[in-house]
């Protein structure tokens, strides 16, 4: 394992807490990187938590809704979920797996929680495509917890690599245009972790239990840090005095225009209202053909 040296750290620029709201069919989530930070944070586009041992507050998922343009990666900690979807695939997901999918020209999909209770968990993180893949033939695979790279450090900190690289393991999945670092790091008391990040990426930290410390900057749970963006800086440095567990998620920007209408995400108005027409008129996800595994 290659453990990294950091010389110039970064420090946290701001600090955000997520915004309660219901999305699908009433699901409860907290909105974590909004609609007004996707230009800080190209190439992702929205974060959203969940988290609840209340049935009513997941029980009804997410049905049939259509995609264009991005790419989803959903993480769960917690409970069960069948993702069905205009292609045929089905697949169940279920605590600490992941389902990336790339929804390209156009996918409508389903995510229903098969469970009447316990406790549902996860998050649901959108990538951005460039201009050039945002119509490409959609792409689709389950990972199951057992399937994700992993490695503990010295210090006894426990990190999952789902996208990227991390002290010399490869992640489970790689995109080379917006190079997406995705971690799940578990850091035990007293323990460190540190990861380089190119200084043109764009990053941020959020910790879901716990706390951390960066740069020596508080992040408590249920906050995102954004990273700051310095010329000189070479990665991230986070500590924690107890037990924590958070996201590192950092990639390259794309630094094209956005135009976003609910789930659709493309670069002008008239590919936006293609894609609505493309809806209404049922030819979304008709040409597909069956998405990869």
């Amino acid at each position: 394992m290659n453990t990294p040296h950091i010389d110039h750290p970064r420090r946290v620029e701001r600090l955000i807490a997520g915004q309660a709201t219901s999305d699908g069919a009433g699901v409860k989530l907290t909105r974590v990187l909004t609609h007004d930070l996707q230009r800080r944070l190209d190439p992702y586009l929205m974060l959203d938590a969940f988290g609840s041992d209340d049935p009513d507050d997941y029980i009804a998922g997410f049905p049939d809704h259509p995609h264009r343009g991005f790419e989803t990666i959903t993480y769960m900690l917690a409970g069960r979920m069948l993702h069905r979807d205009s292609a045929g695939n089905e697949g169940l997901l279920e605590g600490g797996g992941v389902q990336w999918m790339n929804a390209g020209r156009g996918v409508i999909h389903s995510e229903i929680p098969q469970q009447q209770d316990g406790r549902m968990e996860g998050f649901q993180l959108w990538l951005n495509l460039s201009a050039r893949d945002k119509m490409s033939a959609p792409w689709y695979r389950d990972f199951k917890a057992d399937e994700l790279p992993r490695f503990v450090t010295a210090a006894g900190v426990a990190v999952t690599v789902i996208a990227g690289e991390s002290h010399g393991v490869g992640g489970a999945v790689t995109r080379d245009v917006t190079a997406p670092l995705f971690l799940d790091v578990h850091l035990v008391a007293g323990s460190r972790f540190a990861q380089p990040l190119p200084a043109g990426h764009n990053a941020f930290v959020y910790v879901y239990r716990g706390a951390v410390a960066i740069a020596g900057q508080s992040v408590t749970a249920q906050r995102m840090a954004i990273l700051a963006n310095d010329a000189s800086t070479d990665g991230v440095v986070i500590e924690a005095e107890g037990d924590a567990r958070m996201l590192l998620i950092a990639g390259q920007p794309l630094g094209e225009p956005i135009a976003q209408h609910g789930p659709f995400v493309m670069n002008t108005q008239q590919e936006i209202a293609q894609a609505v027409a493309d809806f209404r008129a049922g030819r979304l996800g008709e040409a597909s053909g069956r998405l990869q595994r």
